[in-house]
């Protein structure tokens, strides 16, 4: 995938309507503080269009990105993030769910995952939320950056298990610093596009 051009077109709040889009969505989960605006940065070749934050769960709006007019990036809330309040945390949940839910052009769901630990219990449940909307979604194993290259088996396998994902479900270790995995998530977007058959 070569990005050409990349714009913010769409920013969906609580109360804002889904946008009916014509070209195919590929949406990004996790919890807040993963790595989910360095992983979009990094695929969009672009150093701050999607906002990294210090303050975790800064997100509360859903962003569409327009990439190449040929698809949408779409970057969901942070979930789980501890500060925020129960209020807040269920009409997050709620504008995730509409989504997920009423979104006909969704194609595709990235889950991201912080390589060095275990799933918390958050991530288990977005695991299988995604699954129950009928989607199976990609694992991208982020901050591969902060382990050895020797502990990389080891913590898929780590993520894999508290997951309970099957030997068919990808997982894909991701560094925003060296970029490694991104050719491995273009070749997933080329796919969807039909840029992978023009090659």
């Amino acid at each position: 995938m070569v990005i050409k051009n990349v714009s913010l077109e769409t920013v969906c709040g609580i109360t804002s309507k889904i946008p009916d889009n014509a070209l195919p969505e590929v949406a990004f989960a996790g919890k807040s503080n993963v790595g989910k605006s360095s992983l979009i940065n990094a695929l969009m070749n672009r150093k701050s269009l999607a906002r990294t934050s210090s303050q975790p769960g800064k997100t509360q709006t859903i962003n569409f990105y327009n990439v190449n007019n040929a698809l949408y990036f779409v970057d969901l809330p942070g979930y789980g993030y501890t500060n925020a309040n129960q209020e807040v945390k269920a009409k997050w949940g709620k504008m995730v769910e509409n989504y997920l839910h009423r979104s006909r052009q969704l194609k595709l769901v990235f889950l991201l995952i912080d390589i060095r630990h275990a799933p918390s219990e958050n991530d288990r449940i977005m695991y299988d939320w995604i699954l129950r909307m009928g989607f199976q979604p990609v694992i991208i194993a982020t901050k591969l950056d902060k382990i050895n290259r020797s502990q990389i088996r080891k913590q898929v396998e780590l993520v894999r298990t508290g997951l309970g994902a099957g030997p068919d479900v990808k997982i894909i270790p991701f560094s925003a610093q060296s970029k490694q995995g991104r050719d491995e998530i273009y070749a997933l977007l080329d796919e969807l596009t039909g840029e992978g058959d023009k090659k």
